[in-house]
């Protein structure tokens, strides 16, 4: 028996990659060509998209401002994305974006300026339209401004993919929403701009990666392509993220954790989530400072012994570099607990604050909210409330 049993060759499978992606140590300088060719195009305007600080010092902004002036690009800049956008913070960027003129994005960061990017991208072909609407579902958007992903962080993946996340803070709803029409057109992965991630971010970015594809390795819509892909990220990042860890410098560690991350993304793009990002965005809606990489980190052990029963052939060949027992659900899950807590991420639920008391609306947030139902329902097991509701529980 081996992974290739768990799939059905009579399943067509849909392979996706459309990003082009300058990837590399010194790849920020391609922003130069992107700049010319947009300039070229008639886009004479742009927004970037940012938080408050890794934009400049990582030294990309200073490299990004210069190719803009160097052809005549005016820029405004929206430096208030935070760790879990919100739809509030796209509606006062796209009102930004409008007045200005903007006809394309640029967007400098991890996954949040990113997702909050392209949400403003769509938002200016659309003009009518908002942030909950959009992240409600009141409309199915097919054209987006011109994106540009400038990726700080070895986690997201969003720089390769149709993917974007917003935070409804009055819902508690933290939907996501997959249009064709948001792959940025470039993506910049430059491992220069990460080595001044601190421990804990490269953590759980990094985490963020594995979880990705554990996920779209085991979806219904897993495929081949999200199985190997799946193997090498987490064979990458079991052999680069204790380096990065013990020194965050090392360009060769972060430059394949970059890899890593950037191949996640364009697997979850494929193969799509399930259990552990439908549970974690509840989290991280009812808390909007927590880390969703974290979030996921603690949910995973619980959703690799839901998933075992369907899936372990799979399950055993991607995680094998990681965790060496798989003879049981919980040797599996215990092994895999045992990787988190070597990379120090020993925590539970209740560390973060959260307890039983939270379970019954955390299991109602990941069937209510828009768009998650659709992830619980490629779940390789059936997501009942109750499966949904031990998940969480096994996790505190």
């Amino acid at each position: 028996m081996s992974w290739e049993n768990d799939l059905n060759f009579n399943e067509v499978k849909e392979i996706r990659t459309r990003t082009t992606v300058y990837f590399g140590c010194g790849a920020i300088n391609k922003i130069e060509d992107i700049a010319k060719a947009y300039a070229s195009k008639g886009i004479d305007k742009v927004i970037v998209m940012s938080g408050r600080n890794a934009y400049k010092s990582t030294g990309a902004w200073d490299v990004v401002e210069k190719a803009l002036k160097a052809n005549n690009i005016g820029y405004i800049n929206y430096d208030k994305v935070t760790p879990n956008p919100t739809t509030d913070a796209i509606d006062e960027a796209t009102q930004m974006a409008k007045e200005f003129g903007a006809k394309a994005v640029i967007t400098i960061g991890g996954g949040s300026p990113t997702d909050a990017g392209k949400s403003v991208a769509i938002l200016l072909k659309y003009p009518n339209e908002t942030g909950s609407s959009l992240y409600t579902f009141k409309f199915a958007p097919t054209e987006a401004a011109p994106i540009v992903a400038i990726n700080l962080t070895h986690g997201t993946g969003s720089e390769t993919n149709r993917f974007a996340v917003a935070t409804i803070l009055e819902k508690n709803y933290k939907p996501a929403i997959a249009y064709d029409c948001i792959y940025p057109e470039f993506a910049i992965d430059d491992p220069d701009l990460m080595v001044g991630l601190s421990p804990k971010q490269t953590r759980y970015v990094s985490i963020d990666a594995v979880n990705h594809v554990v996920e779209a390795a085991t979806s219904v819509v897993a495929s081949p392509y999200t199985i190997t892909l799946a193997r090498e990220t987490v064979e990458l990042v079991s052999k680069y993220l204790p380096k990065a860890i013990a020194n965050p410098a090392d360009k060769e560690a972060r430059y394949y954790l970059c890899y890593a991350a950037m191949i996640a993304g364009v697997c979850f793009d494929n193969g799509l989530l399930h259990y552990t990002h439908a549970l974690e965005h509840p989290l991280s809606a009812m808390k909007p400072d927590f880390s969703h990489g974290l979030g996921l980190a603690i949910l995973l052990p619980a959703v690799i012994k839901n998933i075992y029963s369907a899936k372990s052939e799979t399950l055993k060949y991607i995680l094998e570099p990681i965790a060496k027992d798989f003879s049981s659900a919980d040797k599996a899950s215990e092994s895999v607990y045992e990787w988190l807590k070597s990379v120090d991420v020993p925590n539970k639920l209740k560390d973060e604050g959260f307890s039983e008391a939270d379970v019954e609306k955390l299991t109602e947030l990941a069937f209510t909210t828009p768009s998650l139902d659709g992830l619980l329902g490629i779940a390789p097991t059936k997501a009942t409330r109750e499966a949904v509701e031990t998940i969480y529980r096994e996790s505190l």
